[in-house]
């Protein structure tokens, strides 16, 4: 597995310092990023990846609800080869009817993203695991009702919030789960509790054991009460370390 990092997590300092801020992420050791938004300050962004030779496997854009020529084009560009929609309305995941209707629009953006050489993926919050449908889960009908080409990127700390066992969750969802992220924490809804991988209450350890199929690991902190560049570094350390052991 490839282990990459979400820059949403240092968001912050991208918007105040963005070349410096590449750079640090390159000076920990990470070989991999995934950039959020990315077409929209497309430019400084590959320069200052290149210039660290930094690679993009990944990133996440709104497919969605902005111009999907625009978001693959950009995507092509910074070498990537999956881009992620982020976030669907939780009202969204109400019904099987809305969930089947949200996999049509990923079909349909995975074929214009076809054109430039790159897949769609999906990433879930806590919402899509709450639901309940005659004991399956709105993220598994969301797989049910999308085309093959079309992946998950599921992120472990949420499935865990939203009452699933990550683990049992990536088994039943299998090969479909091409990108995980990985964050730990209190496993609650408070962004700020979310710590270091390794440091919180995830079971870390069963969630790389189900990820037999899983190509990218994304370390991930949507916000925390300590230094998130320390958590960042911490997390590959650890990560780095088990997967020495």
């Amino acid at each position: 597995m490839e282990l990459s990092v979400q820059l949403y997590t240092v968001r912050d300092a991208l918007v105040a310092d963005l070349d410096r801020t590449i750079d640090r992420i390159a000076a920990m050791g990470f070989t991999s990023v995934e950039p959020y938004n990315f077409a929209a300050d497309h430019d400084r962004l590959a320069a200052a990846l290149r210039r660290n030779g930094l690679a993009a496997p990944s990133g996440h854009a709104p497919l969605l609800s902005a111009n999907q020529e625009d978001i693959c084009a950009a995507a092509q560009s910074l070498g990537m080869r999956t881009v992620i929609d982020p976030f669907v309305d939780p009202a969204r995941w109400a019904s099987v009817e809305d969930i089947a209707a949200t996999a049509a629009q990923l079909n349909d953006a995975a074929a214009v993203a076809a054109r430039y050489g790159l897949q769609v993926g999906y990433h879930n919050h806590w919402f899509e695991v709450e639901t309940d449908f005659e004991g399956r889960t709105g993220l598994e009908v969301l797989a049910d009702h999308l085309d093959p080409a079309v992946v998950l990127e599921v992120d472990t700390y949420w499935v865990a919030v939203g009452g699933q066992d990550p683990a049992a969750l990536l088994g039943r969802l299998g090969e479909r789960v091409r990108l995980i992220h990985l964050k730990d924490g209190a496993i609650d809804r408070d962004p700020t509790s979310q710590v270091a991988v390794g440091a919180g209450l995830m079971n870390i350890e069963g969630v790389l054991q189900a990820s037999s199929a899983v190509e990218t690991v994304v370390v991930e902190l949507d916000d925390s009460a300590g230094d998130l560049f320390a958590a960042i570094e911490e997390s590959r350390r650890f990560l780095l370390a088990r997967a020495g052991a």
